[in-house]
């Protein structure tokens, strides 16, 4: 088994391509701090928007390197954090068209993917999602029911012959599916855009760590990069950076890929669409059927580390491989036997409220696109298009989207940060066990780390908000976070 080396979609792919560092201080017209989905995406937009703007990436490793290479491959719709809260600042109708922004930008990832030759694996067999004991029957109806009364959900529910039918999850009582969602290959399709902006013309420098972000500069290990905009796409590594230590949690994920499985698991299982999976577990799964038939599954591991450190390159702990094999032997007793071929882990960024965000300030020229929470799959291709058109100046429907200029304030200083988020996952894995031991209703325990959100994020909606965000790598159903 091989633990780490970035994450197995790259272990698939091969070694990334190696680009020249930067080989002093330069200008351009904007610099982009981050080469995965949304530097690359924003670069593509520019570009294709106005070719004769001088274009800037710099990497500290290569081209994918973060979450872009190491995610559960959910091209899915998600909100982050849900719809809801932007109806008390904007209104119904605002987050009405948010959802649809996030559908439609599911159609122009695997629109661009075809048309620059990208072959990430992508099979479109939208998102479902199951309950396999009394309390998540109880979650799963309740939120049906009110993704229903939403225009752009899209959302089915399907009683446990149905869903069992569609991919044959042990104990299924209900589930949920909708169509706005897609397989890929993370580390294909960030390799795919890094050679597509540079047909374009952009310039990526990698192996170049850039050690402050300062209005209209990037000061680097290797040079400083001048340019009238600077873009800061860094997500879960933006605590790194000189300053911006408090303002996004650093959280972790982790994955298992099983060996290739025969055809008489699969034929078993009968999961063949290219639905990608999760669960109403309060300490959220996730995962795929990969293009080369292993199932890919992530959830628990190590959701934070002290201080807001990040890992390299993914190494993870035994007792997480563990966790994750027992979560894919449960949902597939036909998977027992099947060796786990590699496990990785890696960071994504959360802001205090749980809410993604993208901007502009046209004073100081700085842009910024992140706190995916994991949901950057989709997200970050309408901040690409989001960031392009604030910085050419152009109005248009996705400038007045509810998350655009959208701050917060910082995260408390440690202790707290990791006493909020250890209790906080260790409250729901408590209450997860209660009810698969048979609880009908949503286990007590659950309500007590309501205390817990309340010290860790303020207005970030429900408590399985927070503990789906620390412990998982995809997003999933709209009104909930799940990376």
């Amino acid at each position: 088994m091989i633990n780490g080396n970035v994450s197995h979609w790259w272990q698939q792919l091969g070694a990334p391509k190696r680009r020249a560092e930067l080989p002093g201080s330069l200008s351009a017209d904007v610099a982009i701090v981050g080469a995965g989905y949304t530097g690359l995406w924003t670069a593509y937009y520019l570009k294709r928007a106005r070719p004769e703007l001088r274009v800037v990436i710099v990497e500290q490793r290569h081209a994918g390197y973060g979450a872009s290479g190491r995610n559960g491959g959910w091209l899915t719709n998600s909100v982050t954090g849900g719809r809801e809260q932007y109806v008390k600042t904007h209104g119904r109708a605002a987050a009405e068209r948010f959802q649809q922004a996030m559908n439609e930008t599911v159609d122009e990832v695997i629109r661009v993917a075809e048309a620059e030759g990208i072959d990430a694996d992508i099979q479109r067999g939208g998102e479902f999602n199951v309950a396999y004991t009394p309390a998540q029957e109880a979650r799963i109806r309740a939120f049906a029911a009110a993704e229903q009364s939403w225009q752009h959900t899209d959302l089915q529910l399907l009683e446990a012959e149905e869903a069992r039918a569609k991919i044959n999850v042990a104990g299924t009582r209900a589930a949920v599916w909708h169509p706005h969602a897609a397989r890929i290959q993370p580390a294909k399709l960030a390799a795919g855009l890094a050679d597509a902006v540079e047909r374009l013309g952009v310039e990526i420098y990698e192996r170049t760590r850039v050690t402050e972000i300062a209005p209209h500069r990037v000061h680097t290990t290797h040079g400083t990069v001048s340019a009238e905009y600077v873009v800061r796409a860094t997500e879960g590594f933006t605590a790194n950076l000189k300053g911006l230590h408090r303002l996004w949690l650093p959280m972790n994920s982790s994955l298992i890929a099983t060996e290739p499985l025969p055809a008489e698991v699969w034929d078993e299982l009968g999961w063949n669409q290219g639905e990608v999976l999760g669960d109403f577990a309060h300490v959220y799964m996730y995962a795929q059927r990969t293009a080369d038939d292993r199932i890919a599954i992530g959830g628990r591991g190590v959701p934070y580390r002290f201080g807001s450190k990040t890992d390299t390159d993914g190494q993870t702990p035994a007792v997480t491989v563990e966790t994750l094999s027992e979560i894919l032997h449960r949902f597939f007793p036909a998977t027992r036997g099947a060796a786990v071929d590699h496990v990785w882990s890696g960071v994504l960024g959360v802001p205090r409220d749980w809410a993604a965000t993208v901007g502009l300030d046209r004073a100081t020229g700085l842009a910024w696109g992140g706190g995916y929470v994991g949901t950057g799959v989709t997200a970050t291709n309408l901040a690409g298009r989001t960031i392009t058109d604030l910085i050419l100046g152009e109005t248009s429907e996705i400038t007045s989207l509810p998350w655009v200029n959208h701050r917060v304030r910082k995260w408390e200083p440690e202790p707290l940060r990791w006493i909020a988020t250890k209790g906080l996952y260790a409250a729901y894995g408590i209450a997860d066990r209660t009810e698969l031991a048979g609880r009908a209703t949503t286990s007590p325990i659950a309500h007590i780390a309501d205390v817990v959100t309340v010290t860790c994020a303020e207005n970030a909606g429900t408590p399985e908000v927070m503990v789906q965000a620390c412990t998982s790598w995809t997003s999933a159903t709209p009104g909930t976070v799940r990376m």
